[in-house]
Parts: structure tokens; C-alpha cells; sequence
């Protein structure tokens, strides 16, 4: 909270205060709600705020949003989470005042007491990612693992606390199995055709948590693969209300310019899954089937624009190979639902989720100053 706080009080005695309107415009046939981002530098030469201030929409509510710092100590960006009827435009006033405190929808968090997992949710989704204290135990695992919510409220902590998150209680719980695969839409280096898991994470830097925006950042250490050292470092961000985080890949090769790599949805053992494909929007998504009683889960994957190459025939899971470039970040979003939260009811909806997911991100909505 220090790093919030400062800045604050900085720009508290050197910017006059001011107010201002913008627009917000969406272009597709979708109604949307999702958070907005605008620079900080920009903000305030339109506005003349500091970081003490309101967002109202047309009727006068007060909106929530929050200051991104990215990690730094200085605020980066205004997030403000605006909602949008398909082609359309909404109106929202920026005026001095006391921001609005709300209970935060995002966080994350280093779990030591759980062999290092590093977990973060929102108001619909949990995931968490795996440490070195759970490397070689019979219980290890490679990919990222899925938690079934059907709460807004955020239970990594009580979760962990109690020790019985594998059966719900009435807020979900976590039945989605790993193993020896990618999860819910890791990736793993595919060089010669053979697939290379990756040790875990090493050391984290939470760059943002909440109200509306968690980033973290996970580093790995440098290691061999076949004479090829290669570092990694993940940049994974989630938004209020999103089902898909964002995950930026930076990735050193020593010895290659471009990496093989390939991204995975873990499969469940059954004849026909139920999968789409769509080269030309660049989705995968799964819906699996009923896992011990406990409900249906979907699992989708949006890929950056470039080749990539579907495995389908793999046993274990689903396999997108693709390249990454050294020094050139790689984004592409995994995301997930269940059956029994609400938003998403069978494998038919699920894909379309996805199909309009990666609309969205296409078209962006657009921000004017009026």
C-alpha cells in the first residue's frame, strides 16, 4: 500500500484539480463490460487530476477504478471498468474526490505453506502455478492448474486455510487435474519433436493487486535443453469479471534466435472430445466431460497472430506448436469456465465464448476525450 500511497501525496500538492468527460466506443455486435486502461501521463494532461479522484457514468454512479504502477513507483496507468452496449458508445465523468473504495475482484499470492504454489483468481476464475518445493514428491505436477469457482468472493486464502478445497462446500472447489501435462494452457519447449517440460517457477514480483487488475510476474532459472540454455520469464495478468488472463512470454535462448515451443490443454480419457480448432481466429477450446460427478470445465487458449500447428492425437492433452523469438515478447490468453458457476452451460456455448473472447480483444474498445 506504500507504493499507492506516496505518489498520491506527491501530486496532491502540484496538479490543480480538474474534471473532464470521455466516451467509450465499441465497435462489435457484443455487449461488453470489462476493464479499460489509460496512460497516466495522459490522464492527467486531460484532466488535470492527480490520483485523488471519481469516475461517474451518465446517471451520476460512481464507478470503480484503480492505479496502475506496473511495479513502479510512479503510476503508470487509470483503469477504470466501464460497461458498453454492442455498437455503441457510453459517456463517463472524471471529477476531484475521494475515490471509491470497493472490495477488490483480483488477487494473487506466493503460497509457501503449499510447496510454493503461486495462486491468483478474480470474481469467476482461480488458477495456480507450481514452486520447487513440489519438484520430485510423487504429488508433482507440470502445467498450470484451474480452480472451479462459483462465488465472486475471493477464497485463495480461505481455500488454502482450510485444507478441503478438493470437495465444495458451496463456493467450488479444485477437481481439475494436471498431472504430467500442460493444464489449463502452459507451454513447454518442443525441440526435435519432443516435448520438454520446464522446472518451476523460481522467484515472483506482484507487480499489481487489485481492485480491478492483479500482474505478477514468475521467473525461471536458466536450463538446458539439449545444449540449448534457455531462461524464461511469464507476465500474467487478470481482470475483474475476465475469464482469460493475459500471459506475456519472454524467453532467452542462448544458442537459437527462435525457440519451438508448444502451448497445452490437458485431455480427459474419453473417445470424442469434445474440442474446436479455428486457425483463422487462432482458438483452441476444450469442454471436458463430467469428472466425477463434479460438473463440466472448459479450457480455451487465444494465440498471437503467426503459424502455429495443432496436435490433436496426443493422448495426454492437446498440443498448439508455434515458435517464440528471442527478445520479442509472445501473448496469447488461456482462460476457463465451469459448468455450475453460470456464465457458460455446455461445450456449444463455451466455444462461442471464446469465438467472442477473441473478437474482443480484435476490436478493442476505444476511448475518446471529449
Amino acid at each position: 500500500m506504500k507504493a499507492l500511497l506516496i505518489p498520491a501525496m506527491l501530486c496532491m500538492a502540484t496538479v490543480t484539480l480538474a474534471q473532464g468527460t470521455f466516451s467509450v466506443k465499441n465497435e462489435t455486435a457484443l455487449p461488453r463490460k470489462e476493464v479499460i486502461s489509460i496512460p497516466y501521463a495522459q490522464f492527467q494532461h486531460e484532466f488535470g487530476l492527480d490520483t485523488n479522484f471519481v469516475v461517474k457514468d451518465h446517471a451520476g454512479n460512481l464507478i470503480v477504478h484503480q492505479v496502475e504502477y506496473r511495479g513502479e513507483n510512479q503510476a503508470q496507468n487509470i483503469l477504470i471498468l466501464v460497461e458498453v452496449a454492442d455498437r455503441s458508445s457510453s459517456e463517463y465523468k472524471v471529477e476531484a474526490g475521494k475515490p471509491l473504495h470497493t472490495p477488490s475482484k483480483t488477487y494473487a499470492r506466493y503460497v509457501p505453506e503449499r510447496y510454493d504454489d503461486f495462486a491468483w483468481e478474480n470474481d469467476k476464475v482461480g488458477f495456480r502455478m507450481y514452486g520447487k518445493a513440489l519438484e520430485g514428491r510423487a504429488d508433482d505436477a507440470q502445467g498450470m492448474d484451474y480452480w472451479a469457482k462459483r462465488t465472486d468472493k475471493l477464497v485463495i486464502n480461505s481455500w488454502y486455510k482450510s485444507e478441503d478445497y478438493h470437495r465444495d462446500h458451496g463456493e467450488g472447489l479444485d477437481y481439475y487435474s494436471v498431472g504430467n501435462t500442460l493444464g489449463a494452457g502452459d507451454l513447454a519447449i518442443f525441440e526435435k519433436d519432443k516435448l520438454q517440460y520446464t522446472k518451476h517457477y523460481r522467484n515472483y514480483q506482484i507487480l499489481d493487486n487489485g481492485p480491478l487488475r492483479t500482474t505478477f510476474v514468475l521467473n525461471y532459472d536458466p536450463q538446458d535443453f539439449d545444449g540449448q540454455t534457455i531462461a524464461l520469464k511469464k507476465t500474467i495478468q487478470l481482470d475483474a469479471g475476465s475469464h482469460f488472463n493475459k500471459i506475456s512470454v519472454q524467453l532467452d535462448n542462448s544458442e537459437k534466435k527462435v525457440t519451438r515451443i508448444v502451448l497445452g490443454i490437458a485431455k480427459r480419457k474419453e473417445q470424442q472430445p469434445n474440442y474446436g480448432w479455428n486457425p483463422e481466429k487462432r482458438t483452441l477450446s476444450y469442454w471436458e466431460p463430467n469428472v466425477q460427478e463434479n460438473g463440466h470445465t472448459g479450457i480455451a487458449l487465444i494465440l498471437p497472430k503467426g503459424k502455429h500447428k495443432l496436435h490433436a492425437n496426443d493422448e495426454a492433452q492437446f498440443l498448439v506448436e508455434t515458435d517464440i523469438r528471442n527478445g520479442k515478447p509472445f501473448v496469447y490468453y488461456n482462460g476457463a469456465a465451469w459448468d455450475r458457476e453460470g456464465t457458460v452451460a455446455n461445450a456449444e456455448q463455451w466455444k462461442t465464448f471464446v469465438r467472442d473472447e477473441s473478437i474482443k480483444l480484435e476490436k478493442p474498445l476505444h476511448v475518446k476525450f471529449n
